[in-house]
């Protein structure tokens, strides 16, 4: 006889202030969980179990998991319903490969555009990184490493191309992979991080790509060391 089912870690993430509440609202909130790293891929995300909690029906809870699947944070399967999104290592590699182009482009645009602001910007957010390796925080190395390369990019204001970057870098978070990452190449990362910013500050494009571009292959190389046997990853891929 098969006991009571395990309660979907996703359940225990999501954050209702009041019954009823707009698809819009929804969405946001089933959003930040499955990118705040503590919802796993494959995770299962019951419709009813979700549309209690925010006191609605399945209609919008439907609605807003459709465009989940569009951004590619969950997936849907006859008879097995919705879970959030797995990767293959392939995939992975792949949408690494997509970021460090996206990311290039806009570190390009950026430089030219770049004002005090976004140095004091840029400088705050790789202290905290800094704080967070310190600290062995993992899920704060993990958002501050975002903060500080969206802080790089951001003066681009090329829109398009961050919000294709930003969906590239979404539908890798529930994946986490820095977290699997040791001490000794998060040091490694975090020495490309001081050459990015100094290069951004000195407004040195050549030096600044080169930097991101060295970047990145750590990072792709840093993929192909991560544990197979976590589940995070779809096998045989």
């Amino acid at each position: 006889m098969a006991g009571p089912r395990k309660r979907s870690a996703l359940i225990a993430r999501l954050v209702s202030d009041q019954p009823g509440g707009s698809q819009a609202s929804i969405l946001e909130e089933l959003r930040r969980c499955l990118l705040d790293g503590e919802v796993p891929p494959g995770t299962p995300i019951p419709l009813d179990e979700v549309a209690q909690v925010f006191g609605v029906s399945r209609i919008p809870v439907r609605e807003a998991l459709k465009t989940l699947i569009g951004e590619g944070l969950v997936e849907h399967r006859p008879n097995l319903g919705y879970h959030v999104a797995r990767l293959t290592a392939r995939e992975l590699h792949e949408l690494y490969v997509v970021r460090e182009v996206l990311e290039v482009a806009a570190l390009t645009a950026a430089v030219a555009s770049a004002t005090e602001q976004d140095d004091v910007e840029a400088t705050a957010t790789h202290e905290a990184l800094g704080h967070a390796i310190e600290a062995h925080d993992v899920r704060g190395y993990h958002r501050d490493s975002r903060r500080f390369h969206l802080a790089l990019v951001r003066p681009c204001g090329m829109h398009r191309l961050l919000a294709m970057l930003e969906s590239a870098w979404n539908t890798t978070e529930p994946v986490q992979p820095m977290a699997h990452v040791s001490d000794g190449a998060k040091a490694e990362m975090h020495r490309d991080h001081e050459e990015m910013l100094a290069a951004f500050l000195a407004r040195d494009v050549e030096r600044l790509v080169a930097a991101a571009r060295a970047h990145h292959g750590r990072l792709r190389a840093s993929l192909a060391t991560l544990p197979r046997h976590t589940g995070l990853l779809v096998e045989g891929e």
